[in-house]
């Protein structure tokens, strides 16, 4: 593990990050989601991709990176590709889970070149069941009168344990659209998904395939976190 510092918009943050396979020419970025580390990529992925160099990077916010402020995902689009820039990296495919996934498609955008792996990514906005309606309105209502400061009581689990830069950076992201920048994806794409996952439905991933125009779809069993099981049978898709 190492830790660099990145001074972004005159703010300066600690990146901590990881290269395994150091000695192959091609080099793997891999994204974490969101309230992961890249402890948990590189426990699914560590033993996969041997002709790759892999890079794993924990998120400001994440990890042991550190934040100052709250971010929209073009600043952590920006803040990695200025540290990529500083440590002079190429990167020839891009690999995110979740909101990982979401940040390497804004990354491989404009290389399309590239190979872009997703893993159940944000991105496709999923109509909000009536539950969640109603807890957000009723926040909304609290706000009004200065009752803001209750936020956890009506956040979702990947909020409710937010500072709040962070829980102002997961508004920030979390209701983001972003179909028009897939149906701009030129990269070779492969798309994984998770067939129960509850987090990024089904139907998002499909509508992703059909989004992006160069790119293969995997529906696999499992839930948000397919992956760890299905490692192997990413890894060989790629390869392929």
């Amino acid at each position: 593990m190492a830790l660099t510092q990145i001074i972004y918009e005159e703010n300066t943050y600690n990146l901590s990050y990881e290269i395994i396979n150091q000695d192959q020419k091609k080099t793997l970025l891999i994204l974490h989601g969101w309230g992961a580390n890249k402890e948990l990529m590189k426990q699914a992925f560590a033993k996969e991709f041997p002709d790759y160099c892999h890079l794993y990077l924990d998120m400001p916010g994440f990890g042991k990176s550190s934040i100052i402020k709250a971010f929209q995902s073009k600043d952590y689009v920006n803040i990695i590709k200025k540290f990529l820039q500083e440590k002079k990296i190429d990167i020839d495919t891009y690999m995110g889970h979740s909101f990982g996934g979401k940040i390497a498609a804004l990354l491989a955008l404009e290389f399309k070149n590239s190979k872009l792996i997703l893993l159940s990514n944000s991105g496709i906005l999923a109509p909000k069941s009536l539950k969640i309606r109603l807890k957000i309105a009723i926040f909304k209502f609290l706000k009004i009168f200065g009752l803001g400061k209750f936020y956890r009581y009506f956040a979702s689990k990947d909020a409710s344990n937010l500072n709040a830069v962070m829980y102002q950076t997961f508004k920030n992201v979390v209701d983001e659209d972003l179909k028009d920048v897939f149906s701009k994806i030129e990269a070779k794409t492969y798309i994984f998904w998770g067939i129960d996952d509850q987090a990024t439905p089904l139907s998002s991933g499909e509508k992703m395939h059909e989004l992006i125009k160069n790119s293969k779809f995997y529906p696999l069993e499992g839930d948000h976190f397919f992956f760890l099981k299905h490692s192997a049978f990413i890894a060989k898709q790629i390869k392929g």
